[in-house]
């Protein structure tokens, strides 16, 4: 047998060293789009309490049926998420469903989540299991009897949840998609911007058009493009500047949740997805639903 010549030994060191090397480069662009699909999602906002370790939870989230707390997202194996196995992660958003196997409430958003397509869901892991890890116990919920009972969520499920993941309309260009995708999956807007039924599920008849009763009893806008009660009157660049900077047409601030989604969030986002958010808002039902308080 013939022995390898040091430029020989040389190219094989290289090769190898460049196979190594390939799935880390393919890993670090997985966790930098993560970091970009997380603050889509609105994740840092939802699961940081006030003064608290980011990720790790703790957040108070008021609702008709009790107060909820947001768990623990960071990689901690005892107390987040750095046991879950991937399959697990793609459950939890896909089916509301604990690695445990006991359903998760709905005020976690996984009925639009079940959107996110598989690559970007194990995207979000990615960056979240590079962060630090923070240990800090999950606070129990505050829900009284019988809504407590996660056995329930299975009927709940049977007659509101419809599986993902997102389809793309055939008949629409790919920005429309790409807002339909980012409005109803990852954004979740509906959530907050629809009224909910008594049992707790959004109202498909006046969707996006605003609630009195959203998170913590604030009131939340119609965003629907109806002229007199949503933002028909609206410019399309209008919109794009409140998802930027939060600012308003008539130059006010917004407040509450909204500020914070797009502070630690939506502001972070590109102009094209700014843009293609605002165009698929902007082509949607308008609905009469004035939300606003009777002076």
């Amino acid at each position: 047998m013939r022995a390898f010549r040091l430029p020989q030994i040389g190219a094989v060191l290289l090769l190898l060293a460049l196979a190594q090397a390939a799935p880390a480069v393919g890993e670090e662009d997985a966790v930098e789009r993560g970091e970009y699909l997380v603050r889509a999602a609105g994740c840092f906002s939802c699961h940081t309490a006030a003064g608290g370790r980011t990720l790790a939870g703790g957040r108070a989230l008021t609702t008709p049926f009790g107060t909820f707390y947001t768990p623990n997202i960071t990689p901690d194996p005892d107390t987040g998420i750095g046991r879950w196995t991937d399959a697990q992660f793609l459950r939890a958003l896909r089916d509301g469903i604990r690695p445990d196997g006991a359903n998760y409430f709905p005020v976690f958003p996984y009925t639009s989540f079940t959107g996110i397509a598989d690559s970007d869901a194990l995207a979000i892991k990615a960056y979240l299991f590079s962060l630090p890890a923070v240990r800090q116990q999950n606070r129990p919920h505050d829900v009284p009897f019988p809504f407590s009972w996660r056995f329930l969520q299975t009927g709940w499920k049977w007659l509101f949840f419809s599986r993902g993941p997102f389809r793309p309309a055939p008949d629409r260009n790919a920005a429309y998609n790409r807002g339909a995708y980012l409005v109803t999956a990852f954004a979740h807007c509906g959530e907050c911007h629809t009224p909910r039924n008594f049992l707790g599920a959004t109202r498909s008849d006046l969707s996006l058009a605003g609630t009195p009763d959203g998170p913590d009893g604030q009131l939340v806008p119609n965003i629907t493009p109806d002229q007199h009660t949503g933002i028909g009157k609206w410019e399309r660049g209008d919109l794009v500047e409140l998802l930027r900077t939060g600012t308003t047409p008539e130059q006010s601030k917004v407040k509450g949740a909204m500020r914070e989604v797009i502070q630690d969030g939506l502001k972070s986002l590109s102009d094209d997805d700014l843009e293609a958010i605002a165009d698929y808002l902007f082509v949607q039902p308008a609905i009469v639903h004035d939300v606003a308080p009777k002076r």
